[in-house]
């Protein structure tokens, strides 16, 4: 049964997840569940675009089962750890020692870091630590497994029976140097182990092999079952929606030009390709697109050690299609993004809240903050004005701004607190600049000041904010230039929250003392 009340959302996944109601015709598919998957190519370390794909796969996956309660879902993620290994990444230790094992399959590669049974293998780990550090549902699947336990066995016939279709097929998408050496499948060497990308005469379709000529020169014939053979990647693509009869998968727009191509496989082999959703690629500090083998732009363990993990799934939702900077100066303004949509979740109305980002990342169990003014971006500026060793002087604002805001009341705050110390303590303490004031700015401030102090304590953040915009316009400043200087001359930054809202926290007794300490 469809659950009609959805029908109007307009949010990304729900759309998405329209497209797949109407792919399985609204009713269950003949195995029993509707199969959302995504790859994983554990040539590098796991950065935060694999997050990424899987986090936003389960977003889909979410809003799927918010219109059809009724229809099992299954997320299945699968490692392509049966690759050849064609280069050593930059950002691993002991490269010199995988240099004898290029091209062979990654789960044959030894471990570098020497903590797992192989490359493949450790990298996978870390893969499934982080997944389920989010607490996803999901199988795990490694192709070797799949490849040797028999289960893409009947992939690999069909793609054998099929072979002269495929073939004619790929002819038409190589460059000609490439068509030379090109088949659909990579016996997988019996001397070196390595993956043969060349060197393949034909198949025995009679008897499901495949015949080559392997590196000693001699021509050899063998099954393509049971891991005596891979598939080449787009074919790989194909043969494994089939297989697994896939019905979501997700991807980087660098495979746009493929997906066609992908699904015509998966048709050549009998199977109906799954929807599909391509997403734009993270860039680098320099603007350029983050690599797992390079290791540039910014790592999940990076991301969580300086902030929640909710403002990480905050910069995954916000538009998919877009190419976003990915660097650790973005991560402020995202815990603070998550922090007003959960706040203002609660105030909305059930149509409101079925488009707030809060609902998918929280996957529907959207958590009670009411922080008031206390965010990320406060925290920050109250560390750069004391300076703190650990976080209890944090606290000590905070619990005097608010006494219910204590240490363990809420998970999300102990999160943010210990987290935006440790940002302060990287990004911003060692590039803090502070500038002097000119006379007029000077004057500015102990008017600022001398307005707050008849104020008193009692004044409200949004009553000292006010004032603060008085002061900047008797003096007949630019505002927003205006409020930048308070930043640069107090905080030795050039930006910062609401200055009323820093004020009521940080005391006026203290904001007093910094400003007669830096005018």
């Amino acid at each position: 049964m469809i659950n009609e009340g959805f029908e109007a959302v307009k949010s990304w996944c729900f759309e998405e997840a329209a497209k797949v109601l109407k792919k399985i015709g609204g009713k269950t598919p003949q195995k029993g569940f509707v199969l959302f998957e995504t790859g994983y190519g554990p040539s590098g370390l796991p950065h935060i675009g694999t997050f990424g794909e899987v986090v936003r796969t389960c977003f889909v996956m979410f809003a799927f089962r918010q219109l059809a309660p009724s229809i099992s879902v299954k997320l299945v993620c699968i490692s392509d750890d049966y690759d050849g290994m064609r280069k050593i990444p930059d950002n691993v230790p002991n490269k010199e020692s995988l240099i004898p094992h290029l091209k062979k399959p990654l789960t044959a590669v030894p471990d570098p870091f020497a903590t797992a049974q192989s490359y493949g293998h450790n990298m996978n780990a870390r893969l499934c630590s982080f997944l389920d550090s989010f607490g996803f549902e999901y199988q795990f699947l490694s192709a070797t497994e799949c490849y040797k336990n028999g289960k893409f066995n009947a992939a690999m016939l069909k793609v054998v029976e099929k072979y002269d279709e495929l073939m004619e097929l790929m002819m038409k998408n190589l460059g000609e140097q490439r068509q030379e050496t090109y088949s659909p499948i990579m016996p997988i060497s019996p001397i070196s182990g390595k993956v043969l990308e060349s060197g393949v005469k034909g198949v025995n379709k009679a008897n499901g092999t495949v015949i080559f000529v392997d590196e000693d020169g001699v021509e050899k014939e063998i099954s393509v079952c049971n891991g005596n053979c891979k598939l080449q990647w787009k074919i790989d693509f194909g043969a494994r929606w089939m297989s697994l009869e896939v019905d979501y998968e997700i991807f980087g727009k660098d495979h746009m030009p493929n997906e066609k191509l992908y699904q015509q496989i998966c048709k050549i082999l009998g199977g109906v390709p799954p929807v599909n959703y391509w997403y734009e690629l993270f860039l680098g500090e320099d603007g350029a697109k983050i690599s797992k083998s390079k290791g540039n732009g910014v790592s999940v363990e990076q991301w969580l050690q300086y902030a929640p993990k909710e403002s990480m799934s905050l910069f995954m939702y916000q538009k998919p299609k877009t190419a976003k900077r990915l660097f650790f100066d973005v991560i402020p303004r995202y815990v603070d993004e998550y922090i007003q949509y959960t706040e203002g979740y609660h105030k909305q109305s059930e149509a409101e809240k079925l488009e707030n980002p809060s609902y998918y990342i929280n996957f529907g169990s959207v958590p009670v903050l009411n922080l008031g003014a206390v965010n990320y971006s406060l925290l920050l500026n109250l560390a750069s004005a004391c300076n703190p060793e650990n976080d209890a002087i944090l606290w000590g604002f905070i619990e005097k701004y608010n006494p219910q805001l204590h240490k363990g009341s809420v998970k999300f705050l102990d999160d943010m607190v210990q987290k935006s110390l440790n940002y302060y303590n990287n990004f911003i303490k060692p590039h803090k600049k502070f500038r002097p004031a000119t006379p007029q700015e000077a004057a500015a401030i102990n008017n600022l000041l001398a307005e707050l102090t008849k104020m008193g304590d009692e004044a409200s953040g949004d009553e000292m904010q006010n004032i603060v915009y008085k002061i900047g316009k008797e003096a007949e400043f630019d505002i927003k230039n205006w409020f930048v200087a308070i930043y640069q001359i107090l905080l030795g930054q050039d930006s910062g929250p609401r200055v009323g809202s820093f004020i009521k926290i940080f005391g006026l007794k203290n904001f007093a003392e910094l400003c007669k300490s830096k005018v």
